[in-house]
């Protein structure tokens, strides 16, 4: 059975998030794992070994408290979704979270991370400066960043953002699986500039490779990347935008504050970065 990890930090976004992993996971066949994770601060012994142990014990029963308070306003969200009958087990770790969060998916085999973000003030906050961003950059496997205003509807139209690279092929494939599962429609979005250097008979070999699949590929002639993509999943009511992620630069780049400030209405758009070695 595929495995779907979802991060809590008992938020109003987490908690929204929760309810896109127990989507994803009744549509592909998952169970899903929560994770908390808390950090002990470092004190000096200072010859109060006792009073230190103390403190220690205090926080760690703290954090199983809450916890523990948390699985049923976790319970309560599957049971009002009818998503009850999803198998979710609970695990509560202490330690360095992306650290923590990156062993926890590779014991565990982890095929997907879906977690929340505030997503505040536009979309750079979720990839630069983030729990989220770092979670993007470090994990080795698939992430679902759910914004906090987002808000789960049918997964109709998915959004891969490509330029045709031999290791996009894999990427693509990932998110055909959970199209699949949604019977969605992928968008196969390549913008492309007066710098591009696609031969065209590369985009033939995809669409030729991809025929058979519910795939739309449709390239836009702009020099501006960010925005095209950005008004493209607006335009197109896109549910979740894709794409392969290499390196952080490519966040950065992507989603400059002045856009993100431009273009803020757009966090309400969940992304699924897909994982390339």
């Amino acid at each position: 059975m595929k495995k779907i990890l979802f991060p809590t930090d008992f938020s109003v976004a987490s908690r929204n998030a929760f309810i896109y992993a127990l989507k994803l996971a009744d549509n592909l066949g998952a169970e899903v794992i929560t994770l908390h994770v808390y950090d002990l601060p470092t004190l000096s012994a200072g010859g109060m070994p006792n009073t230190i142990k103390e403190v220690y014990d205090s926080i760690e029963l703290e954090n199983f408290e809450n916890y523990k308070d948390e699985i049923p306003f976790l319970r309560k969200i599957a049971e009002e979704n009818n998503l009850g009958h999803i198998a979710v087990s609970n695990v509560l770790k202490h330690g360095d979270f992306v650290w923590t969060l990156n062993q926890v998916a590779k014991e565990e085999k982890i095929n997907l991370i879906v977690m929340g973000t505030e997503g505040a003030s536009g979309l750079k906050e979720i990839f630069v400066g983030s729990m989220a961003g770092s979670v993007l950059v470090e994990s080795n496997s698939n992430v679902l960043i759910v914004p906090k205003k987002a808000e789960f509807k049918e997964i109709k139209h998915i959004a891969f953002t490509t330029r045709f690279r031999d290791k996009d092929i894999t990427a693509l494939k990932d998110v055909l699986e959970i199209a699949h599962a949604f019977k969605s429609k992928v968008h196969c979005l390549y913008v492309k500039t007066g710098h591009s250097d696609v031969p065209e008979e590369t985009i033939k070999q995809w669409k030729e490779n991809f025929k058979d699949e519910n795939v739309k590929f449709q390239i836009i002639e702009n020099n501006n990347i960010k925005d095209s993509i950005l008004v493209f999943t607006e335009l197109e009511k896109i549910d979740i935008l894709s794409m392969a992620t290499y390196k952080r630069g490519f966040f950065q780049e992507l989603f400059d504050q002045s856009l993100a400030q431009k273009l803020s209405y757009h966090v309400n758009v969940p992304i699924l970065a897909i994982k390339v070695k």
